[in-house]
């Protein structure tokens, strides 16, 4: 785990997440553990889906999935779960680092309880569970709507972003993943790639590359390339008169060609036209 929690402040917020939509809501570390969430105790749905190994174990496989599609994305992702319910996951991040989730899942999002039993059926039919259960359990679940699930997954960003502006969650510096983030950070100017950073932190190219993989959700070239855009784009607002080779050359691009291209690529506007901007 290379962040830290406030799990008692947290709690608290994931609670009135809850007060405010009725949808259970979780908070996963990095590694897909679990954490925290409100009510701690599962829906009654998922409790009778999961007394099937093969369900459970189906179970974590969709949560990791969306998990790593969300982190992808970095944004929230919303999607029907292996059973038929509507989830969604915001990635958590610390600047470039990816330091858990936020999950809310178990909602029965069907145009009405006919529809949404004979979906959830299919879904489930082959598990080794209860079906007259599971479909009293699907009678009690409340109809959410698509308008109400994307204002709960609006909220989930903002609680993501707010987790970090409050310091509710920070990173464990002696960690790997933190320290070479710091470490590109303070040599974008330099000629830096895969091969300095595992000389300079002494490990070899497929552990710098499950790092990337797992602690950015983008593989290195390019977090390098995206901080130097960030680093540009700081100095234009900043000094919009700057000279725009001068520009690049302090934020690593030896190229001025190629600055001109991502940049325009990054912002959807040319270096000049940003600084006017």
């Amino acid at each position: 785990m290379i962040s830290s929690f406030n799990i008692e402040r947290l709690s608290a917020i994931l609670k009135d997440f809850y007060t405010i939509t009725q949808i259970r809501i979780t908070v996963f570390d990095e590694t897909f553990r679990e954490l925290v969430s409100y009510p701690e105790k599962r829906a009654h749905f998922c409790e009778i889906i999961r007394r099937d190994n093969s369900a459970c174990a189906k179970c974590i496989e969709c949560d990791k999935e969306a998990c790593l599609q969300a982190a992808k994305m970095h944004d929230t992702y919303i999607y029907q779960c292996h059973a038929g319910l509507k989830e969604a996951i915001m990635p958590i991040y610390l600047g470039n680092i990816l330091i858990g989730y936020l999950f809310f899942g178990h909602v029965f999002s069907y145009p009405d309880y006919e529809t949404g039993w004979n979906m959830i059926y299919e879904c489930c039919k082959d598990y080794q569970v209860n079906l007259n259960a599971l479909k009293k359990a699907c009678l009690k679940q409340p109809i959410i709507t698509d308008d109400y699930i994307l204002s709960a997954a609006n909220l989930l960003h903002a609680i993501a972003n707010y987790l970090c502006i409050d310091r509710m969650a920070t990173l464990k510096y002696e960690n790997l993943p933190v320290r070479i983030d710091n470490y590109i950070q303070e040599h974008l100017t330099e000629d830096i790639d895969v091969k300095t950073i595992c000389e300079h932190f002494h490990i070899g190219k497929t552990q710098l590359y499950e790092i990337a993989k797992e602690s950015y959700g983008i593989g290195i070239a390019e977090l390098i390339r995206n901080q130097r855009l960030e680093k540009a784009m700081h100095m234009l607002e900043t000094a919009p008169n700057a000279k725009i080779g001068d520009v690049a050359f302090e934020c690593g691009f030896r190229d001025y060609n190629y600055f001109i291209t991502v940049f325009k690529k990054h912002t959807g506007m040319s270096p000049k036209q940003f600084s006017k901007s």
